[in-house]
C-alpha cells in the first residue's frame, strides 16, 4: 500500500500479527481497547490524547481509553511517534483524534475501525450524519490508515440496519460491538490483502452546534432524526427547551396542528409539523433544569392553544 503523495510508501500489513499498540481517545475506543484485552491479544502499547479537563473545575482527568489501559497495567503514552522504537507489529486506530504523521505510516502498518460502509460517509460524524440524510443502513469497515481522510483500502466490513427509532448513541454503541467483533476476528484469521474503496464518497462533517437547532420548517421525519441525534433544541417562551426523545407519528394518528404548535391528546404532548404530521414530545429539558417527561414539562408549563416552539 502506498500513500497517493510523493514520499516513501507507506508501511504494508504485516505478515504476522502478534505484537499490537492501540491509538485511540473516547469511549467507543475503549469498548475497542477493553475487547482486544479480554481477547488475550498482547497490546504492548497505548497512545491516548494528553489529559485534559473533562468537567467542572481545574483537575485534569486521563482520556476512558487512557484509564483503559492504566487499569489494566498497559504502558501508555500521549506521543505516536514514540511507537517507531517499538517492537510492533501493527497499530490499531479507534476514534484517536489526531492527525498521524506521515513519516510514522511510513514505518509502523495501522488499520482503523470506521463506523460506516466506505466510501459513503467519510469523516468525523458518519453515525449522526447517516441518521441525518435517512439513510436505512449503515456499518463498520477495518480499514489500512493513509493519510487521506478515510481513504484506505478495506480489509473485512459488515452492514447493519438503521432502527427507525435509533439514536445516534444507541447505534454508534452498536457500531462499536460489531466492530470490535470484526477486527479481533480479521486479527485472528490474518489481514490478507485489502480492497479498494469504489463508489462515490460522502463527507461526514462534525456535526455542527447549529444543526442541533430544531428547524421547524422541516417535515416531521427529518425533524425526528434531528432529535435522534441528541441534544436537540429549541425555544419556548424566550428560554431553551431541550428535545431529548420524541416519536414520529402517522399522520392519520396527528390532530390538526400548525407547524411548531404544541398539542395535548391522551397524555400524550404533540409538536406539529410543516407537512401536516407530528411528533410525539417523549422527554425533554428545560432551560436550568434536568432532563423530565414531556408531559410532566406540559402539565407545569400549560401551553396555551396554538402556542409554539420557534
Amino acid at each position: 500500500m502506498t500513500s497517493a503523495t510523493d514520499g516513501q510508501p507507506l508501511a504494508g500489513p504485516p505478515s504476522t500479527i502478534e505484537r499490537l499498540a492501540f491509538l485511540g481517545t473516547p469511549t467507543e475506543a475503549a469498548t475497542v481497547l477493553e475487547a482486544l484485552i479480554a481477547a488475550d491479544l498482547r497490546i504492548v502499547h497505548v497512545v491516548s490524547q494528553p489529559d485534559r479537563r473533562r468537567g467542572r473545575g481545574s483537575t485534569l482527568s486521563p482520556s476512558p481509553v487512557k484509564e483503559i489501559a492504566l487499569r489494566h497495567g498497559l504502558p501508555v503514552g500521549d506521543d505516536p511517534l514514540a511507537l517507531a522504537d517499538l517492537d510492533i507489529d501493527l497499530a490499531i486506530v479507534v476514534a484517536y483524534g489526531r492527525i498521524i504523521p506521515r513519516t510514522l505510516l511510513e514505518q509502523v502498518p495501522m488499520v482503523n475501525i470506521h463506523f460506516s460502509l466506505l466510501p459513503r460517509w467519510r469523516g468525523a460524524a458518519p453515525v449522526q450524519r447517516a441518521i441525518l440524510a435517512g439513510d436505512n443502513e449503515t456499518g463498520v469497515a477495518i480499514m489500512a490508515l493513509e493519510e487521506g481522510l478515510d481513504t484506505g483500502p478495506v480489509y473485512a466490513s459488515a452492514t447493519v440496519e438503521i432502527g427507525s427509532e435509533e439514536t445516534a448513541a444507541d447505534l454508534a454503541r452498536r457500531l462499536t460491538e460489531l466492530g470490535s467483533d470484526l477486527l479481533i476476528e480479521t486479527l485472528r484469521s490474518g489481514l490478507g490483502e485489502p480492497i479498494p474503496q469504489s463508489g462515490e464518497p460522502a463527507y461526514a462533517a462534525k456535526i455542527d452546534r447549529s444543526e442541533t437547532r430544531l428547524n421547524l420548517a422541516e417535515p416531521a421525519a427529518q425533524l425526528h432524526r434531528r432529535i435522534r441525534l441528541g441534544r436537540s433544541w429549541a425555544t419556548f417562551r424566550s428560554k431553551r427547551l431541550g428535545v431529548e426523545q420524541a416519536r414520529l407519528r402517522s399522520t392519520v394518528a396527528c390532530p390538526d396542528l400548525e407547524a411548531g404548535a404544541l398539542g395535548l391528546s391522551e397524555g400524550a404532548v404533540l409538536l406539529g409539523t410543516v407537512d401536516g404530521g407530528c411528533l410525539e414530545l417523549l422527554e425533554v429539558k428545560p432551560e436550568g433544569k434536568r432532563a423530565m417527561p414531556a408531559i410532566d414539562w406540559a402539565n407545569g408549563v400549560q401551553p396555551l392553544e396554538g402556542e409554539k416552539l420557534v
